[in-house]
């Protein structure tokens, strides 16, 4: 059963705790000069967080499977002009995550000089199981930052999907208006520039 709800505050929120996962502190000027010099390179598990480089934690075989399955169930209904990600950079201010699944606008040629940015991306989604803190919090509030329209957490240890919508404030206090989870049963809606342009059973999403 869903449960729309509007959102209070955020699970974490400020500098007064940083988790021990949080590698360094560093620009995104600086990320990307690590990443063109090869000191960081695609074989190592990290990402940009909010200034932060972050250690990416290891996929269990739920989440793989929970993202392929989301990957696909997206890709069945994504009109032209839109195309699904999977595990790629996107740049949002001074962070550049790596969202399980994104819709991005366009086709992939199109960001050869550079990632997608806010402008590019209609819904981002994190499949979050050892993650789940992290995405409900920090993740969370830079999607919102960028005012990132639709934001989805695939919960694997609560079987559902929260739904985040309507982004506002800035700095620490970014954070979603709305909050909806779904079950099982429920079905969800893909929104894209603010038209529905197909539903998904979120049975389809979870392993």
């Amino acid at each position: 059963m869903s449960v729309l709800t509007p959102l209070q505050s955020a699970p974490f929120r400020g500098p007064l705790a940083i988790p021990n996962d949080y590698i360094w502190r560093m620009s995104l000027e600086q990320y990307h000069s690590m990443i063109r010099m090869g000191i960081l390179t695609d074989d190592d598990p990290v990402e940009l967080l909010d200034g932060w480089l972050v250690e990416k934690m290891p996929k269990k075989p739920p989440h793989r499977v929970s993202t392929r399955l989301t990957r696909q169930a997206l890709e069945r209904i994504v009109p032209a002009g839109w195309h699904v990600d999977s595990q790629e950079p996107v740049t949002l201010g001074n962070s550049e995550p790596e969202p399980d699944v994104a819709v991005v606008r366009g086709e992939p040629r199109d960001y050869l000089e550079a990632h997608p940015g806010p402008g590019d991306l209609a819904l981002l989604v994190e499949v979050a199981d050892t993650t789940l803190q992290r995405d409900q919090g920090p993740k969370k509030r830079v999607y919102a930052r960028a005012r990132i329209p639709i934001y989805w957490i695939v919960n694997l240890p609560d079987n559902r999907l929260e739904v985040y919508s309507e982004p506002y404030g800035s700095a620490e206090e970014a954070d979603y208006r709305q909050r909806q989870d779904l079950g099982p049963s429920d079905t969800v809606a893909l929104v894209i520039d603010g038209q529905e342009v197909g539903r998904i059973a979120v049975c389809d999403l979870l392993p």
